[in-house]
This record gives C-alpha cells, structure tokens and sequence, in this order.
C-alpha cells in the first residue's frame, strides 16, 4: 500500500506541473530549488530529502519506516517521467485544460496520501520534521507548526525561483491556486479516501491474512 500510495502521489505532482496553477508547499520549495540548480529534478529530488532524513536520523528515527526510503528514491524520478511524459501528450495547454489537470491532480495526491498513510509504514522526511518539532521537541500543536513549515517551504521556494531569474508573474506556477486548494481541501480529500478505500482495503487484507495464518496452523495439527 506505501509503495501504491507514493506512485499515485508522484504521478499526481507531475499533473500538478503540467497544470502549472501552483502545488503542494514541498513541492513549491522544490520547484524553486530546481529552477535554481541545473540538475535533473529527480536527482534534486533526492539530494534534499536525504538532508531531511538526516534531521530524522538525527532528532527521531521513530518515524522513519520503508514508506520513507520509497518517498526517498522514487517519488522525483516517478514525478520527473510524469511531466515529462505528459508534455508529450499536452502541448501548450489551455486554461481549462490547466484547471482540469489541477483537480485531477488534487484529487489523486489525496488518494495515494490516503494509502500511503494508512499504511503506518513510516513517513515522508518532509512530513516527519512538524512531527518532530511537535511529538519529540514539544513545540506547538502540529496543526500550527505545519502551517509554519508549510510558510518556509513556500517563501523559500518563491525566493529560490526569484534568485533563479524566473519572472514575478510566473510564481502563480510554484504558489498559486493549488498550493493554497492543497492547504484547504487535502486534509478533508484524504480523510474521505481514508474511510472509503484505504481502511476498507487494509481491514481486508489484514482479514486475509489472519484467516491464511489461522488455516496454516490448522495444517499443523
């Protein structure tokens, strides 16, 4: 389900991009980042999380399981052939087009983030630091310092992408309409694929297994 729930987010972030109405706060640092350092974004992808996983290492291992390592080494490259692949297929988008790909792409970050989370196999270096902050630092509630977090990314990112030569009118591109659509409506989307899809599928799987253990040790005797 952690590896189900990364694909589906990543590929969602290159909607995102194609959409270029904004994304994620993570992702707006990042897209700053990569119009700032001439490498491949899924190799930048990368090289900043394993910065974060190093404050994990560091602060709290606790939150590191192997849904991290899949965000970790997967989650840029899956993005980077998304848009990649997409621009093939959408060129120069219109406005509805771009609107579409931005609620399509809300709707699948929401989904895979219900899988990946429910799965409770660790979590994304970016999610762990408000968690660490909150839970092993004991500063705040989470919901505040994520808002914090969430600031920095986006500030830093607009700033990145500034430095970057990229033009003012372009930011809505890094921090637009979807990074503030994500802020509102992603913790409510997941919430609803939680219940819906996510739980149901894990509850049956655990279901399946019990009852595959239960009939082995009937085997036994």
């Amino acid at each position: 389900m952690s590896l189900f729930g990364v694909i589906i987010c990543a590929i969602s972030v290159g909607i995102f991009k194609i959409a270029a109405l904004g994304v994620d706060p993570f992702q707006s640092f990042m897209a700053g980042l990569d119009a700032l350092v001439p490498i491949k974004f899924g190799t930048l992808y990368v090289i900043a999380n394993a910065v974060l996983f190093i404050f994990m290492l560091i602060f709290d291992r606790h939150y590191i399981g192997i849904a991290t390592f899949i965000n970790l080494f997967l989650l840029g490259y899956i993005t980077q052939f998304t848009y990649e692949f997409l621009q093939t297929l959408i060129v120069d988008p219109s406005l509805p087009v771009r609107i579409a790909c931005l609620v399509v792409g809300v709707v699948i970050i929401c989904f895979g983030s219900a899988f990946y989370m429910t799965a409770d196999l660790g979590v994304s270096t970016y999610d762990a630091v408000a968690l660490i902050i909150v839970n092993t630092w004991h500063k705040g509630k989470f919901q505040y310092v994520r808002i914090i977090t969430d600031l920095v990314c986006v500030i830093l990112g607009v700033g990145l992408f500034l430095l970057s030569g990229g033009a003012v009118r372009a930011i809505i591109t890094i921090a637009g309409a979807g990074t503030i659509i994500t802020a509102f409506f992603m913790g409510p989307l997941i919430e609803f694929f939680n219940v819906h899809c996510a739980r149901p599928v894990l509850n049956k799987k655990n279901k399946d297994e019990d009852k595959e253990e239960a009939q082995a040790q009937e085997q036994e005797f």
